[in-house]
C-alpha cells in the first residue's frame, strides 16, 4: 500500500486529502492518504504533499515542530517523493525573494535548485485561472488557480526539468522525485497533476 502525506500546519489541506484519494481511486491502486503534523507522522509515509498556504507560517511552524529538517532528512537520505503547491514550491526552494521588497528570510527546505519570487503575479486581488500546457499529462490543457502565486525565477542546475510555462515563466517544475507547482491543482477537478505524482511516488 502506498500512503502519502499532507503536511497539515495551514493551507488547503483538505482538498489535497480529497483530490489524493480521488487521484488513487482513478488509478485503481491501493492507497492511504494521511496529515503530517509532527515527525513521528512522518514516517509511515512514501511521499509528502505540501499544500499552498502562507510559506513563513507553515515554515516556522515546520521548523519549530522539528518536521522542517525530519523532512529535509528523508528526502535527502531516503529519496522521500514531494510535491509542493504554490507556498508548497516556495518552501521546496535553494532561494526566494519578494516581488516588492527583494531577498526574504524565511524558513526553507532548500531542496530544489530553483530561485523562486513569492507573489510573483501579485496579490490575493491579482488571482486568476489560465489553461496551461502540461505534456507530461497529456495534450488536453490544465485549467490552472494562481492564488498569490509564486514563480521560478531562476533554474540552478540542469536537475530541474521544467514541465509548463506560463509565457516564459516556469510555474511547474520537477527534480528528481520532487515536483513544484506555482498553482493550485486541488482546486479543480482534474486529478491529472495528482495521478502524476502518485505515478512518481511508485515509479510507474
Amino acid at each position: 500500500m502506498i500512503r502519502i502525506g499532507v503536511l497539515a500546519l495551514q493551507g488547503a489541506v483538505q482538498e489535497h486529502v480529497i483530490a489524493t484519494r480521488r487521484a488513487f481511486d482513478s488509478l485503481g491502486i491501493k492507497g492511504e492518504v494521511t496529515r503530517v503534523k509532527l515527525p513521528r507522522n512522518l514516517e509511515h509515509v512514501d511521499a509528502l504533499i505540501i499544500p499552498g498556504g502562507e510559506s513563513t507560517v507553515i515554515g516556522r511552524l515546520a521548523e519549530r515542530s522539528g518536521l522542517l529538517e525530519r523532512i529535509r532528512e528523508r528526502a535527502t537520505d531516503q529519496n522521500l517523493a514531494i510535491m509542493g503547491t504554490c507556498a508548497g514550491m516556495v518552501l521546496l526552494a535553494k532561494e526566494v525573494d519578494e516581488r516588492h521588497v527583494g531577498e526574504v528570510s524565511q524558513p526553507l527546505l532548500r531542496l530544489m535548485d530553483i530561485s523562486v519570487t513569492r507573489n510573483a503575479f501579485g496579490r490575493q486581488k491579482e488571482s486568476f485561472e489560465t489553461f496551461l500546457e502540461i505534456p507530461v499529462i497529456g495534450p488536453e490543457p490544465f485549467r490552472a488557480v494562481f492564488i498569490r502565486a509564486p514563480a521560478v525565477k531562476r533554474i540552478l542546475s540542469n536537475k530541474v526539468e521544467v514541465l509548463a510555462k506560463l509565457g516564459e515563466v516556469p510555474v511547474a517544475v520537477r527534480q528528481e522525485n520532487m515536483l513544484a507547482l506555482s498553482f493550485h491543482p486541488e482546486l479543480t477537478d482534474d486529478l491529472r497533476l495528482h495521478k502524476y505524482f502518485i505515478e512518481m511516488t511508485t515509479g510507474v
